[in-house]
């Protein structure tokens, strides 16, 4: 049973953790997250600083090979240790994902009605009818043309930006309070990536949007607030104007300092020197202290604790060169 609550999630102390020949290694590291009713969160950073993994565990459906520490509390129910079949219920009726790449999420031998017809009846007590009129209303809602003719479709039969459509649209159908949306539009042309992103702005409704991105600017124009991890720990979050604008962690700044100036004749690359530690690298202070220009004995010696929205032992201000 789900309480009435003012967030959608609730994360506290979480920690992923992955078998490796020196024993257990995580790959996220005690996050602490609030997501509210309406919030539009974007999660950022690079490859492998366990944005998916994080996003798979708020589902439960991480890897079976995952060790879950923590809670994600969704009302007074924890994911982490809720039995199976209460984690079922809140799957898609309180909490749903959109995958990064739909030709490998949807089912290519059912059509698109079946497969969004049973996420609807698998959590309301509705007929067969009923379902599909559902499925009509959130295929149009999502704007796919001739959605009664799409509804007969199977996957392969769509291009991949209707696929990523119907994946929001599977996501939405039961009404669910949050949507995580794993890179929805890596694998999309420049124009249909706009079309999502604009879809995923202005057609959640009142759901709260969890966004995975590597992207920044994707992350500002859809989001209200930016949440940057680094491997496996939140490093710095705040409103997506104050993080552009005056990002204070020295990660933050080398994301914003790496994306190419289009203003300049010549464009520079600037990338964030060195790479993220392995999983199973032990590193006894800051995790980016050898990637860092700030970094002194301090950094070196021990962890920065998450202190007024950053995790920094020499927080920077001054505009992003």
């Amino acid at each position: 049973m789900i309480n009435t609550v003012s967030n959608a999630i609730e994360i506290k102390n979480l920690v992923v953790s992955f078998p490796t020949p020196a024993g257990y290694s995580a790959v996220v590291r005690g996050i602490n997250l609030t997501i509210n009713l309406g919030d539009r969160v974007a999660i950022v950073g690079e490859s492998g600083s366990g944005k998916t993994m994080m996003g798979l565990s708020m589902l439960g459906i991480q890897p079976t090979s995952a060790q879950v520490e923590g809670e994600i509390l969704i009302g007074d129910v924890n994911m982490v240790t809720a039995a199976d079949a209460v984690a079922r219920k809140l799957r898609g009726n309180y909490i749903s994902m959109v995958f990064q790449e739909p030709l490998t999420s949807l089912n290519p031998v059912r059509t698109i009605s079946s497969q969004l017809s049973e996420s609807v009846r698998r959590h309301n007590s509705i007929s067969k009818k009923e379902a599909e009129a559902r499925v009509l209303a959130v295929l149009t809602a999502v704007g796919i043309p001739a959605p009664e003719e799409r509804m007969k479709s199977y996957p392969h039969q769509l291009s991949g930006g209707l696929r990523q459509r119907v994946m929001i649209a599977l996501a939405l159908i039961n009404k669910p309070q949050l949507v995580v949306a794993d890179e929805p539009t890596t694998a999309l042309d420049a124009t249909i990536q706009a079309q999502i992103l604009d879809l995923l702005r202005s057609g959640m409704g009142d759901a709260a949007l969890m966004l995975i991105t590597h992207d920044l600017a994707v992350a500002a124009d859809v989001c209200n607030r930016i949440v940057v991890m680094y491997a496996g720990n939140i490093v710095e979050q705040g409103p997506v104007a104050e993080i552009l604008s005056n990002p204070k962690h020295p990660y933050t700044r080398g994301l914003l300092s790496a994306i190419p100036k289009f203003d300049q004749a010549r464009p520079a690359l600037n990338p964030i020197p060195g790479a993220p530690p392995t999983i199973s690298e032990v590193v006894p202070g800051c995790r980016f202290a050898s990637r860092c220009s700030y970094a002194d004995a301090q950094c070196t010696a021990s962890e920065p604790e998450f202190i007024n929205n950053i995790a920094c032992f020499h927080p920077v201000t001054g505009a992003v060169k």
